[in-house]
């Protein structure tokens, strides 16, 4: 048999047993959550962990099953219009605001959905071209993604509660004592930006492109909890001359006085966590922070907040070993390297790189419309899958968002 075929044939089996993996996964991650868990939705910007469960099983159905199984029966023909994201083109959708209202379908029905994609791309898997096999693997980057969403969608609304209900029954690692902040120097000059090769990465990952980096330097760890108290007691949140105009009409409209979570009992901070409320870890890197608190934090630390092409450039040389998702922790625990706990604002506007284009089709809204009015977000976080994480990743999220797992690395000039 010729070395391509052997070696393709691998590639699919790889690519069946990654799907079959990331499944379950989701399932597994769905498992704590009762009917009523499930079905929560806490705000616009979060979706029920229901329809999670449900959309990820909408993007196979419509960009695989649909398009090249002609033998397929869908499931349920509403599910197509209620678990559809933002694919304008691929159909209607119910509104985004009122993803908890769908009290029906379920959550049985949506498993029983679930498993029916499943199993139907299980079944066509051997006969699907090649195109629809690189969709496969698109829709296992996509489901991770919403596997992460999951998480933080699923905190936030468990913070409303009075009971603290903890999402883990496992008992959090304690963060290690921080190292003593320092600088890593790089040379800068002209570096290469952006995906290339023939390995996965979403639209807004290329065109790989030259940069232009004067010398500067990255800290040498995550700024922790312990610095932003210092940051608190020295007046962070009431010093307008540290915050960008928009960033302190934010602050003053929220009430802003601590990140997202944080709450003082007894004149201690404590955290709440997918782990319920516990005292602040002060080694732990800080999170659940907006861009604009990032980046008057850095303007207080007399830094700045690095570009994502200066991060991604010295992300290139880095072991992706940070602490993930899939290394069994969902509590930040403040590892040395650049990637892992907390996604890391950057400078950078989210923007198109130079000549990109979106792809054809309804998967040509997957990243490109929304390159407007949001900012950066490089590394990944412990809700991340490590399978996810690679030096081009661009995560983006408005500068005024606070419920994902965020935080910051400084930057300098040299």
């Amino acid at each position: 048999m010729p070395q391509s075929v052997v070696r393709q044939a691998s590639q699919n089996t790889a690519l069946i047993e990654a799907f079959e993996t990331l499944r379950a996964a989701t399932q597994r991650l769905a498992g704590p959550l009762s009917p009523e868990d499930a079905g929560l939705q806490s705000m616009e910007d979060a979706s029920p962990a229901k329809w999670h469960l449900g959309h990820t099983s909408w993007f196979f159905e419509t960009f695989i099953l649909k398009e090249y199984v002609s033998s397929y029966k869908p499931f349920d023909p509403a599910y197509a219009h209620i678990f559809n994201s933002y694919y304008v083109s691929a159909g209607t959708r119910h509104a985004r605001h009122a993803r908890g209202l769908l009290s029906r379908p379920p959550l049985d029905a949506v498993l029983d959905y679930r498993h029916h994609v499943t199993n139907a791309i299980m079944d066509a898997f051997d006969a699907l071209p090649e195109d629809a096999l690189a969709r496969i693997e698109l829709g296992i980057h996509h489901e991770r993604q919403h596997q992460e969403l999951l998480l933080t969608d699923i905190l936030h609304a468990f913070s409303f509660n009075p009971l603290a209900p903890a999402y883990s029954a496992d008992t959090p690692g304690a963060a290690q004592p921080a190292a003593t902040l320092d600088w890593t120097r790089y040379d800068g000059g002209i570096v290469q930006i952006g995906h290339s090769g023939a390995a996965v990465a979403f639209d807004n990952e290329g065109p790989a492109h030259d940069c232009i980096l004067l010398p500067y330097a990255l800290s040498n760890r995550l700024i922790t909890n312990a610095e932003w108290l210092e940051f608190i007691a020295d007046g962070g949140y009431r010093s307008p001359l540290l915050w960008l105009s928009d960033g302190w009409a934010t602050c003053e409209a929220e009430g802003w006085g601590a990140p997202l979570y944080w709450e003082q009992q007894d004149g201690a901070w404590h955290r709440f966590s997918t782990h319920g409320l516990r005292p602040l870890d002060l080694n732990a890197p800080v999170s659940h922070i907006s861009y604009y608190e990032a980046d008057a934090f850095a303007r207080w630390a007399e830094a700045r907040l690095p570009s994502e092409f200066e991060w991604e450039s010295a992300a290139q040389a880095e072991p992706i070993d940070g602490n993930f998702l899939e290394n069994g922790s969902l509590t930040p625990l403040g590892g040395a390297g650049l990637y892992g706990d907390v996604w890391q604002w950057t400078q950078s506007p989210y923007q198109p790189y130079p000549r990109f284009k979106t792809s054809s089709g309804a998967l040509g809204e997957y990243n490109g419309k929304f390159m407007a009015n949001q900012m950066v977000l490089r590394g990944g976080s412990c809700f991340t899958p490590m399978g996810q994480m690679r030096a081009s990743y661009r995560n983006f999220f408005y500068p005024l968002q606070r419920w994902q797992m965020t935080g910051l690395r400084l930057a300098k000039d040299i």
